[in-house]
């Protein structure tokens, strides 16, 4: 199951570009957006399944990313990345409706196993508005 799409939203080009040649050679489509309001103005164009979203960045810092993808598709699944260890960043990544958070550098393994992970929610709660569902039956009928 490695047929989606999924965004690289990090300012580092040292890691967003050997990051996205990994996740090509694993049969994903990789979009790359340098900043948050280039990633978002990407997904506005481009459908995606997923968002894999730096914390730390100039401008719009993840959260505030995290945030206008949430209101403008709540089904786009985001796991927040980053090489400072902030457990407030994590929980308000969380509470903001982030799937998960990982800490860089991650392993290529266990990203994969998160994305995956991240994309079976993604499709369940698309099922799950399809037909209307709340989200506690839905959680009942899918998993």
């Amino acid at each position: 199951m490695t047929d989606f799409t999924v965004m690289l939203v990090d300012d580092e080009k040292d890691f967003l570009e050997p990051l996205a040649k990994r996740l090509e050679k694993r049969n994903l489509r990789v979009l790359k957006a340098g900043n948050g309001e280039a990633g978002l103005e990407m997904i506005r164009q481009t459908p995606v399944d997923l968002v894999l979203l730096d914390v730390r960045m100039p401008g719009m810092d993840g959260i505030e990313v995290l945030r206008a993808i949430k209101a403008s598709d709540p089904t786009i699944e985001v796991v927040l990345l980053t090489g400072h260890a902030s457990v407030e960043a994590a929980y308000e990544g969380i509470a903001q409706g982030a799937f998960d958070y990982l800490m860089k550098p991650v392993g290529i393994d266990e990203l994969m196993f998160k994305l995956q992970d991240a994309y079976k929610a993604r499709t369940i709660s698309l099922k799950c508005n399809k037909q209307g569902a709340s989200p506690d039956e839905c959680n009942q009928k899918f998993q």
